[in-house]
């Protein structure tokens, strides 16, 4: 007989789009799966074959909302802080976000538990980066996905999270955690007694959501994961990546598909690419080069010039595509790294906010691509970063066997199976 598995994934599509893949092999495996999502999300998981249940984490808008509306406008308003150094981030992004979660949790607390029992979920799924008490107080399985950077979970050799500052050098780490504490320690305290008002653990320090008791994992390849003073333990898992193959599939479109230069394929997310300054100047830099360019140009599409030996479209399927371009410039998103090291990618990371600092000093720390300063860096610097990686014999090779490595895994199976056994301990 199959379980009900519910998938509960923040409001984004990165989350989201993680949790369908697996999603997609426990339907196969003959189970109910179920996605909770916000109302502007409505439609999008049921059209790909899912059901569906709709809640919303504040009141409903006077207009309908696009997917994720919420975060867009929220990024979009916050966008000027992205320019500053991270230890500002704090104050200016960082703890304005973690309480709007809060109130979203807050919200949705009543409605969530009311679905929970509605579907009788065998196990619930959450891909969040904040508690949500009614979970743990349902007292049924559930189970943790960490879709950012692991630097989310705390350990004394690792950097401060959202800091992007180098494992290397921990001579900057003090300054960072004091400020964090104190900038985020009183919401922190408030929610964790909001949680424990809900019938949930309180928070552990610092952090502002709970370890399952049940089961953890994170997608984060081997070769660029962060060495710790003690392992994460026996409810935790490394699946390297978990990539969907649900994409369509996609092929270079005529003005691209051959010609002198390279491939590279630009996006800076759903949330990153709403900067239409910061997209343009990065487009017409890539114009300026001999490469050809695909670009992921987001809801603000119609304010974007392309380039003559350039192609792109408001969503592409990202999975699809990275097998058959040679360069990936990102803004750090978690899944697009992730995806870009399972293709053999080399990566060029402008970090806007959150993880994104942490994934992009991490990817240069190990040196499998190169970080620069988003809105600061010259034009000179980017073209000379793309020349140097594709021009790196030694850099290719190493992305090809971490690629084929990742392949060979096939995390997404994994998971599945380990969420069934989390389901099957149900009560």
């Amino acid at each position: 007989m199959g379980m009900t598995i519910a998938f509960f994934p923040e409001g984004a599509y990165g989350p989201t789009n993680n949790c369908v893949g697996i999603g997609n092999v426990l339907r196969a495996r003959g189970h109910r799966v179920v996605f909770i999502v916000e109302e502007s999300f409505a439609g999008t998981l049921e059209a790909q074959g899912f059901e569906e249940r709709l809640m919303r984490l504040g009141p409903p808008p006077e207009e309908e909302e696009a997917p994720g509306q919420f975060w867009k406008d929220f990024v979009a308003e916050n966008a000027p802080v992205f320019q500053t150094p991270t230890i500002e981030q704090l104050t200016g992004f960082i703890e304005p976000t973690f309480r709007a979660l809060y109130e979203g949790a807050r919200y949705v607390d009543d409605r969530l538990a009311e679905i929970i029992e509605e579907i009788d979920a065998d196990a619930v799924v959450e891909d969040n980066v904040v508690a949500f008490p009614a979970l743990p107080a349902s007292g049924r399985p559930w189970v943790r996905i960490v879709s950012c950077n692991p630097a989310e979970m705390f350990d004394p050799a690792v950097p401060p999270v959202f800091s992007g500052l180098p494992q290397a050098d921990s001579s900057d780490w003090p300054a960072f955690w004091t400020e964090y504490d104190r900038v985020l320690g009183p919401l922190h305290d408030e929610f964790s007694q909001f949680c424990q008002r809900r019938g949930a653990p309180p928070l552990p320090d610092r952090a502002f959501i709970h370890e399952s008791p049940h089961l953890n994992f994170y997608a984060y390849p081997e070769e660029v994961d962060y060495g710790r003073s003690a392992a994460l333990g026996p409810l935790w898992r490394n699946l390297d990546s978990t990539i969907r193959s649900s994409d369509e599939e996609w092929a270079a479109p005529d003005q691209i598909s051959d010609g002198d230069g390279s491939l590279i394929y630009l996006s800076l997310g759903s949330l990153g690419s709403a900067d239409v300054g910061l997209m343009q100047r990065l487009i017409d830099t890539l114009d300026s080069s001999p490469h050809r360019a695909v670009v992921s140009m987001g809801p603000l599409h119609d304010q974007l010039k392309l380039g003559e030996r350039m192609a792109g479209a408001e969503f592409l399927p990202q999975t699809s595509l990275l097998p058959h371009v040679d360069l990936v410039i990102t803004h750090g998103g978690n899944n697009t790294v992730v995806e870009s090291l399972h293709n053999g990618k080399p990566m060029i990371v402008l970090p806007l906010f959150w993880d994104q600092h942490d994934n992009a000093r991490r990817i240069e720390e190990t040196g499998f691509g190169r970080r620069l300063d988003t809105y600061g860096h010259e034009p000179g610097e980017l073209l000379d970063a793309i020349d140097h990686l594709l021009g790196d014999q030694a850099l290719g090779d190493s992305l090809a066997a971490i690629s084929t490595r990742l392949q060979t895994r096939n995390g997404v199976e994994e998971a599945a199976t380990l969420i069934e056994a989390a389901a099957n301990s149900r009560p």
